[in-house]
């Protein structure tokens, strides 16, 4: 598929920006593959956005990642979208775009926001909007040196096989097992929030009712 008949499929199957609202409820979460773990109830949720930036080259679509720095306080080394929580008045794009500037230096002008995929909860007590962002021609970037240790990209059709996500687990301190997604990228680990965000837009974008591993590989030939 050319990268104008992918743009053109991502934009059909988002959500509309107009069509987000701060106080949407998630679609996915930390919990899905947790069912029993612990759940603060009625807790107000903390807004954050993260930008997919899918870059369309004729070689095949690619989605900008990082690798967080390891001197942050939390989440040291972790692959994720750029991305964080939202300022007061800001909408999910807004944060979406301002942190990847502030993260990487991708200017806002070269994304062309398509739409969002499926709000997820995170068990830290996140509510993170994805934004799907199209970029033409990726400009150079400038990792922040605070937080950001690498940048790279990872080949859409990767990304969007469901034969390369699988379950994991670690065991947490209360002796039980924590469960999440993860797929490795050339020994690079996708896990966790980023790796659940992935899963989240493959399912929104392929049908459960068709050949996932067949639809998922034609749009990124």
């Amino acid at each position: 598929m050319s990268p104008a008949a992918l743009r053109q499929r991502i934009s059909e199957r988002l959500v509309p920006v107009d069509g987000w609202r701060a106080e949407d409820r998630a679609a996915r979460s930390d919990f899905d593959l947790n069912p029993g773990a612990l759940r603060v109830a009625d807790r107000p949720l903390k807004p954050a956005a993260v930008l997919i930036a899918v870059v369309g080259e004729a070689q095949g679509a690619s989605v900008l990642l990082t690798r967080r720095a390891d001197s942050l306080v939390s989440h040291t080394g972790q692959i994720a979208f750029p991305g964080g929580r939202l300022d007061p008045g800001e909408t999910a794009v807004e944060a979406a775009l301002r942190e990847a500037r502030e993260e990487v230096d991708l200017d806002p002008a070269a994304v062309s926001v398509l739409g969002l995929s499926d709000a997820y909860e995170t068990g830290t007590g996140y509510l993170v909007t994805p934004v799907i962002g199209w970029i033409e021609r990726l400009p150079p970037l400038t990792p922040s040196p605070h937080e950001v240790a690498e940048i790279f990209q990872t080949p859409w059709d990767f990304l969007m096989d469901p034969a390369n996500h699988r379950r994991d687990h670690m065991e947490v301190p209360e002796g039980v097992r924590r469960w999440f997604w993860a797929m490795t990228w050339e020994q690079r680990y996708i896990w966790g929030v980023t790796a659940g965000i992935i899963r989240g837009l493959r399912t929104r974008l392929y049908d459960e009712d068709v050949d996932l591993t067949f639809a998922a590989g034609g749009d990124a030939a």
